[in-house]
């Protein structure tokens, strides 16, 4: 396993719940479905303290995913169709995916990886799923390519695949 796999996997295994907290606009909140509460994430270290003594102000989740298509409509139809991630709602009423909670790695990778393949590709989605294995024949009998899952020990379970316009994805089966 390479050492940029190996440092992820640890981030992975040391992350705790963190929330998908939308803001709570007008148009957020007639979307959605009561949820419930979002509680933030415990914090690994006290809190850091700034100049002055007050307490640092950090993020509370992410917000949204925004990245450049060749076709935004056609690509994210297909993300609706086969991941099941509900595009955002052009209209009051519509409602926006909502996330489960669960870890979310943040984690930069030096410019000359090859972690996510194709060299042009500056990002990569990692998607937690319940069942990987059902996940994976899914979308194999929907014509897409996917790489047979791989195990990491108390971490869980991977498989690779790529959207249409050939940006990385990652499926990770939590254990």
């Amino acid at each position: 396993m390479s050492f940029q796999r190996r440092r992820f996997l640890q981030i992975l295994s040391c992350a705790f719940g963190s929330s998908f907290i939308l803001p709570q606009n007008e148009l957020a909140t007639s979307a959605q479905v009561p949820a419930q509460p979002a509680s933030p994430a415990p914090s690994a270290k006290p809190a850091a303290k700034q100049e002055g003594g007050a307490e640092m102000e950090k993020v509370a989740g992410i917000g949204g995913l925004f990245f450049r298509a060749h076709d935004p409509v056609a690509l994210g139809n297909w993300y609706l169709q086969h991941l099941g991630i509900a595009l955002t709602p052009k209209s009051e009423g519509g409602t926006v995916w909502q996330q489960e909670a669960g870890p979310t790695v943040f984690s930069p990778f030096p410019e000359t990886t090859r972690y996510f393949g194709d060299p042009q590709k500056v990002w990569m989605a990692n998607f937690r799923v319940h069942d990987l294995d059902k996940m994976v024949a899914q979308l194999r009998s929907a014509g897409i390519e996917v790489k047979d899952p791989e195990s990491y020990p108390n971490i869980g379970r991977f498989a690779r695949l790529h959207d249409p316009e050939g940006n990385p994805i990652e499926l990770w089966q939590p254990s």
